[in-house]
């Protein structure tokens, strides 16, 4: 399983348990639930990030910077 494919799967069984509390009354909490969520991401983001930089070393370095133009 690649990086790429468990980020998806983990982002789809957050919806999925998100959705799976249901409507309720009040929305209190959903908040901090949203920016937990959003901060997973993000650390997932970056843990594939390193993973490419690790794996492909300067190619991924010098080909930002082409696209860059630095």
């Amino acid at each position: 399983m690649n990086v790429i494919t468990a980020i998806r799967n983990c982002s789809a069984r957050f919806r999925a348990r998100r959705a799976s509390f249901g409507s309720w009354s009040s929305e209190e909490g959903m908040t901090t639930a949203e920016l937990l969520g959003n901060a997973a991401l993000g650390i997932a983001a970056l843990v594939a990030i390193w993973a490419v930089m690790q794996t492909l070393g300067l190619d991924v370095v010098d080909w930002m910077r082409g696209q860059l133009r630095v």
